[in-house]
C-alpha cells in the first residue's frame, strides 16, 4: 500500500513515525511520503515538507505567514495528486489537514484517516461538520472523545494513548541503560524540581520568568528544565540572566523519572508528568487575565484545559491560567506540593484512576491494525 501523511508539528512528528512502523510491521509493501519532521524520515520513504516550515499557530502568526501556509498547502495537493496514494492519514493540525482532507475527498477520492483528534472538544465544535463530509474514520487517543463524537452522531475508534506506549518503550529500554541523569544533572543531591515551559519560543517567552521567579523560592530544591525539540539553548538562557538553570534536551522522560514535582504548561507534558506520577502544578499564560477565565467558563466547552484533568473529568491537578497565573498563586500551589504529603497523595491517586483508565500501550499498533483490514476490505481500484 501507498501511504501519505501530514504531520504539522514535533508531537506528531513523534506519533506518526510510529503509526509508521507498525504499519511497516503489518504491510511488507508498505510505501511512505509525507510532510512531517526527522522521526518519520527515520522510519523510511520520502520527506516531502518539514514541519519547520509548517507550525504556526495563533491568529497572528498565521495571518504572518499566509502566503507561506497557502504555498504548502499548494504544494500539498500536488504531491498527492501525483503520487496518488491508496489512503491519506492526517495527525491532528486541522487548520491545514482539513483542507487537506476536503481537497482529497472531493478531488481524489481517495480515502482519509484522522490519527489524533482535533481538539474540537474544547472549542470550535463547528467542526464536526467537515469531519463528516471529509474523513472517512477518526482514531482517537483520549477515552472521553468517544463519548464526546457519539453526542455528535459520529462514530470513532478509540485506540488508546501514544504517550502510553512512549513512556513505556521509555521504561523497558531504560532496564538496559546506564542511569546517569542524578550525577549528570543532580551534583547538589537536591531534589529535583522540572519545569516544563512549552514546546514553541512564544510559551517559553510567556511561561518560563515566572515559573523561574516562583520555584526560586523553594532554594532546598534544585531547578531543571526540559528543553524542547526544534528549540536550542539561547532560547531559554535569555531568560535566566540573574540565574543559572541548567537546560536538558532529549531527556524530558529522564527529568520526570527523577524529579520530586514539576511546573508543566498545559499540554501533553501534563499527561506525561501524571504517567510518571510526578506532582505538578499545571500553569498557562494568556493575555488578558480575568477576562481569560470569563471567556473559557462562558464559550468554551471543555471544564479544563490540562488532559490530565479532562481524562479524570474532575480536578486532580491545579490549573493557574487567566488571572491565576502569577507567580504568588504559583508559588502558594507550589508549597503545597512540596510540604503538604495529603496534597501530593490525592493527586497521585488521581493519577492511577486516569492511567487505568486509558490502558495498556499499543496504541500505534491498534491503529495500524484498523487502518490496514479496512484498506484491505476495499475494493481494488
Amino acid at each position: 500500500m501507498k501511504y501519505f501523511l501530514v504531520a504539522g508539528e514535533a508531537s506528531g512528528d513523534l506519533h506518526a513515525s510510529n503509526l509508521m512502523a507498525a504499519l511497516m510491521a503489518r504491510d511488507a509493501q508498505a510505501e511512505f511520503r509525507f510532510f512531517g519532521g526527522d522521526l518519520m524520515q527515520s522510519v523510511g520513504g520520502v520527506l516531502i515538507k518539514h514541519y519547520r516550515e509548517m507550525a504556526y499557530m495563533g491568529i497572528l502568526p498565521v495571518l504572518l505567514h499566509a502566503r507561506t501556509i497557502l504555498r504548502n498547502l499548494k504544494y500539498g495537493r500536488e504531491a498527492i495528486r501525483a503520487y496518488h496514494p491508496d489512503v491519506i492519514i492526517l495527525v491532528d493540525y486541522p487548520g491545514f489537514n482539513l483542507k487537506i482532507a476536503k481537497f482529497v475527498k472531493t478531488e481524489c477520492h481517495i480515502p482519509v484517516y484522522y490519527y489524533i483528534s482535533p481538539k474540537i472538544w474544547a472549542w470550535k465544535k463547528y467542526r464536526i461538520r467537515a469531519f463528516r463530509r471529509y474523513v472517512d474514520r477518526m482514531f482517537c487517543i483520549f477515552p472521553f472523545e468517544k463519548t464526546f463524537y457519539r453526542s455528535l452522531n459520529y462514530p470513532v475508534d478509540y485506540v488508546g494513548n501514544p504517550s502510553v506506549d512512549a513512556v513505556a518503550a521509555y521504561r523497558e529500554k531504560r532496564r538496559s541503560d546506564e542511569d546517569r541523569f542524578l550525577q549528570d544533572h543532580d551534583p547538589d543531591e537536591k531534589p529535583v524540581l522540572a519545569i516544563l515551559a512549552g514546546s514553541r519560543q512564544q510559551e517559553i517567552r510567556d511561561n518560563l520568568p515566572t515559573m523561574l521567579d516562583a520555584a526560586a523560592s523553594f532554594p532546598g530544591y534544585r531547578c531543571v528544565i526540559a528543553g524542547a525539540p526544534g528549540l536550542k539553548h539561547s532560547d531559554y538562557m535569555k531568560y535566566m540572566t540573574t540565574r543559572n538553570v541548567p537546560v536538558v534536551f532529549g531527556q524530558t522522560y529522564a527529568l520526570l523519572e527523577h524529579c520530586h514535582t514539576a511546573l508543566v504548561t498545559s499540554g501533553t507534558a501534563t499527561l506525561e508528568a501524571a504517567l510518571f506520577r510526578v506532582p505538578q502544578v499545571v500553569c498557562y499564560y494568556f493575555p488578558g487575565g480575568r477576562l481569560v477565565n470569563f471567556v473559557y467558563r462562558h464559550f468554551f466547552h471543555a471544564s479544563y484545559i490540562s488532559l490530565v484533568n479532562l481524562i479524570g473529568e474532575r480536578e486532580i491537578v491545579q490549573e493557574l491560567f487567566g488571572a491565576k497565573f502569577s507567580r504568588a498563586c504559583i508559588y502558594a500551589e507550589l508549597k503545597r506540593l512540596l510540604y503538604e504529603p495529603d496534597c501530593r497523595r490525592q493527586m497521585l491517586e488521581g493519577y492511577d484512576a486516569i492511567i487505568r483508565l486509558l490502558g495498556q500501550p499499543g496504541a500505534s499498533q491498534r491503529t495500524a491494525e484498523l487502518i490496514t483490514e479496512a484498506l484491505a476490505c476495499r475494493p481494488c481500484r
